[in-house]
């Protein structure tokens, strides 16, 4: 698979079909490993990441959800290209800064990534749409079994796998959320509710993870602690504590819908006025919109543009991904230009399928 095809696909983790889907985007597991005998990559030479390269390519080879995955080298992509990769979720910044001998591994439906000399010798990432985190850590546990049981794996009796980072020692696990949060955000209530969750080892992360900042509402909802506790005990928790969140949101809906209808339904319709109309649009303004008009759709005010379109849009309308359809190098202006352009035409391509179905 090329960029380009890649670029041409829509994900199935955007696809909408998960549970609380007006909520939740997405549900994402990670997983940490090392080789035992090659210096973790704050210590690694040249020589030392080719050999994990090798060894994790040697073994995914017999890998069957692996059978048909392509692996890119960050040493043969453009900036842009590493950026194109982080903006579709499978490769971290810190990977596309890095360049070198990294590279990630992704399946077909890009589900499933493995992230190869990041800050540890593999990041393995399985992605589902919804709140399905049971199932991605489902996905991705089988894949961790085949994998790493052809690789000699650092691993200890008393503390578990060993990582580059000492927050991910034991289970080498991250689970989160990407939640969408329009309500407490209006009702100014968000701060509030997110901050009590670190006293049970969650963290909030912006949009692209740790490091990153929040961007039309959306947030990511993580475990912070991996060492002495279990798989199931990690995704117990930060089930429990999104489906908090979840209630916390739908009250503030309601309230919002009770007290102030008026002026949502005006924020939500002339959101969607601006980009089913604006001929120059940043990506900023463009993450706000779409937040409002989420928001309308979820809470019955728009009939479209659908969930699936509008996931699918905070993947396209990002920098690299204009440039990249576009097909040749682009300035700031050119790409507000082509960004507003795009999606107008899938607003209106969207609008004129709703208005045919109906007829």
């Amino acid at each position: 698979m090329t960029l380009d095809a890649l670029v041409r696909q829509t994900p199935l983790w955007l696809d909408a079909s998960g549970a609380y889907a007006d909520v939740i985007v997405s549900s994402r597991v990670r997983l940490a490993r090392n080789l035992r005998h090659i210096p973790f990559s704050s210590q690694n030479k040249t020589a030392d990441e080719e050999r994990v390269v090798d060894e994790v390519l040697s073994a995914a080879q017999h890998v069957r959800d692996l059978n048909q995955s392509t692996y890119f080298d960050m040493k043969q992509l453009e900036e842009h290209d590493r950026q194109l990769l982080v903006e579709r979720h499978l490769i971290s910044p810190a990977l596309a800064l890095r360049g070198g001998n990294g590279g990630v591994m992704v399946d077909q439906d890009e589900r499933l990534s493995i992230m190869v000399n990041e800050e540890d010798h593999l990041r393995l990432q399985a992605l589902t749409a919804g709140f399905e985190p049971q199932a991605a850590w489902q996905m991705l546990d089988k894949v961790d079994t085949e994998l790493c049981g052809r690789l000699d794996i650092a691993y200890d009796a008393d503390l578990g796998y060993l990582t580059a980072c000492p927050t991910n020692v034991g289970t080498g696990l991250r689970a989160s959320i990407l939640i969408h949060l329009p309500g407490l955000v209006l009702v100014q209530t968000v701060d509030q509710v997110l901050n009590g969750i670190a006293q049970v080892g969650l963290t909030v992360r912006g949009f692209y993870g740790e490091g990153t900042e929040v961007v039309g509402s959306l947030f990511q909802i993580s475990n912070q602690i991996t060492l002495g506790k279990s798989e199931h005990e990690i995704l117990e928790t930060l089930e429990r504590v999104v489906r908090q969140i979840i209630d916390f949101e739908y009250s503030a809906r309601q309230t919002l819908l009770r007290d102030a209808r008026a002026q949502i339904e005006d924020k939500i319709w002339r959101s969607w006025g601006i980009l089913a109309n604006a001929r120059v649009l940043s990506g900023q303004e463009f993450m706000n919109l779409a937040s409002a008009v989420r928001l309308g759709v979820s809470i019955g005010v728009l009939k479209d543009p659908s969930l699936v379109l509008l996931n699918e849009l905070l993947v396209r309308v990002q920098p690299s991904h204009i440039q990249r359809m576009a097909g040749s190098r682009l300035d700031s202006d050119q790409r507000d230009q082509n960004r507003a352009e795009y999606v107008r035409e899938r607003f209106a391509s969207e609008t004129a399928s709703s208005r045919q179905t109906k007829g």
